[in-house]
């Protein structure tokens, strides 16, 4: 049993206080599915007396847009969602995520990685395997060595080659959502050895939001259903590197006309929050998604007297 050493110290346990968190991309405004993701884990914060930070995670440049943070404040704020403290930039966090890669590296659980999408499309079609529409391809582990040695610090920041983490044998995740109860997921036949690091240069969600939620105390998670998929994933590496595991709710996906998940991908609209009235209409469509019943509905409520109704009725 390999005993690790977290990279954050006087890390709070979900006991210790209520501490959530708000985390969009800025590669576009908010839309209808990311406020209702806002919303809720405004209003859970606020229910349990607790904390509610704003993080832009910025890590994939190409796609972030200039401004865009400046415009997801704005329109946060005209909802009345005040955050806490100061707002954290994942783009200004690298040296925590590569002293996390490191700290795996000497822990023998990573390992260089050349394979392109199509190759592993390739060795999973040789298998039988079709990869589902939407669906991240399971590794077939084409790279992963026999053995897992330690490698320098300096040969992680190798062009052109991602890092994935070595999954152990029977690596099984279970973890009891908030709302949608008991889960659990088998990394190995599911998801297979991710990747930490890209081999463009970018490290990836899944380890820089680990070490990010750990490093702000994060006791709470509260987010759209469509990350689901990937706590598993983050519970394991929370495991490995002795973070607290935080509370998880997951919430049900704003849809289109075509029952696909509305994101900036599918040319979701932004709200609308030129003024209280449109801005209150937006919050109610959240609200109403979210299943929230008995809300003020009267035209001469204010936003900080609806929002007050809503985290009664949260």
């Amino acid at each position: 049993m390999i005993l690790a050493v977290s990279l954050s110290k006087n890390l709070l346990s979900p006991a210790d206080g209520y501490r959530g968190r708000f985390a969009p991309s800025p590669t576009g405004p908010l839309h209808a599915g990311s406020l209702v993701a806002a919303l809720g884990s405004w209003l859970d914060a606020r229910k349990n007396g607790g904390q509610w930070l704003l993080r832009m995670e910025d890590l994939d440049t190409p796609r972030c847009i200039p401004g865009v943070d400046q415009l997801i404040q704005a329109q946060l704020l005209a909802c009345g969602l005040y955050w806490d403290g100061e707002i954290t930039y994942q783009s200004q966090r690298h040296d925590l995520y590569q002293r996390a890669l490191e700290r795996l590296n000497t822990l023998k659980l990573v390992y260089p990685c050349n394979c392109s999408r199509q190759s592993i499309a390739n060795a999973l079609a040789q298998r039988g395997i079709k990869n589902p529409r939407h669906q991240e391809m399971i590794y077939p582990g084409t790279c992963r060595p026999a053995e897992l040695s330690v490698n320098s610090p300096e040969f992680i920041e190798t062009p052109n080659t991602a890092w994935r983490i070595a999954l152990p044998p029977n690596c099984h995740i279970e973890f009891t959502d908030l709302s949608l109860g008991q889960q659990s997921q088998d990394l190995n036949t599911d998801v297979g050895d991710f990747v930490l690091h890209r081999s463009d240069g970018l490290f990836t969600y899944q380890l820089a939001v680990v070490v990010d939620d750990a490093e702000q105390n994060i006791t709470h998670i509260v987010r759209g259903e469509d990350l689901l998929s990937n706590t598993a994933r983050q519970i394991h590496l929370q495991n490995i590197l002795g973070y607290s595991t935080p509370h998880y709710r997951h919430l049900p996906l704003v849809l289109d006309e075509y029952g696909e998940k509305l994101s900036k991908q599918t040319l979701a609209t932004q709200i609308h929050t030129q003024d209280e009235k449109s801005t209150l209409t937006e919050l109610r469509k959240a609200a109403k998604h979210l299943r929230l019943r008995g809300l003020p509905d009267g035209e001469n409520i204010t936003i900080a007297e609806w929002l007050l109704a809503a985290t009664h009725a949260w």
